[in-house]
């Protein structure tokens, strides 16, 4: 692949990391809840979730999810039920929500949610075998199929920890922390909605 070729596929899934949705949500509050470290690994272990589809799809196991319809049918369904999880643990959590609050959260819980959030979200395996048509052909080797899987979990985890060190800046922070509730109870009503429509 070209260096235009690389930084078009990095380009294509940096709109897909920005693109509005679950993961936005999961590392903004992630961060409230924990403050910057928290939101950093939260970002880390989410580009892990999106760096194994990316490496099914570039290895080609991404069209088995798209054809056989069970199979991403249960990924489907796993993955609005982890959504839906999430949402009733926002509309459950205390209204104070931060690093100080006397609800901490662990570093563990940044790993897991994060990750699982990408990894129960099958229509990124569809959404990289798309984009990876556009550049892999019968001829191109192993080790450039794993550097594209490489740049799309760097792409997507570097993304989130902007966003991380965006919502952690004090003045932002002291700005969210006032609205704390409000801000909760809209993660939640974002999250039940995109599970509706992951489902639907």
């Amino acid at each position: 692949m070209s260096w235009i070729e690389w930084l078009t596929l990095a380009g294509l899934c940096f709109l897909g990391a920005a693109s509005p949705g679950p993961s936005l949500a999961v590392v903004v509050e992630q961060t409230m809840k924990g403050g910057r470290q928290q939101g950093i690994i939260t970002a880390i272990a989410h580009g892990l979730g999106v760096g194994v589809y990316a490496l099914l799809a570039a290895v080609g196991l991404a069209v088995v999810v798209q054809q056989t319809p069970w199979l991403f049918d249960g990924l489907r369904w796993l993955g609005a039920g982890f959504l839906l999880f999430l949402a009733y643990k926002s509309f459950a959590a205390p209204t104070q929500i931060g690093a100080e609050d006397g609800h901490p959260v662990s570093g563990r819980q940044g790993v897991v949610i994060g990750f699982l959030t990408a990894f129960l979200n099958p229509k990124l395996a569809i959404f990289f075998l798309a984009v990876y048509t556009q550049f892999i052909t019968p001829a191109t080797p192993l080790a450039a199929k794993l550097g594209m899987a490489g740049v799309s979990a760097f792409v997507d985890a570097l993304w989130y920890l902007v966003i991380a060190m965006t919502v952690s800046h004090p003045s932002v922070m002291s700005r969210l922390q006032n609205n704390a509730g409000k801000l909760q109870k809209v993660f939640g009503v974002l999250l039940v909605l995109v599970a509706i429509r992951v489902v639907i």
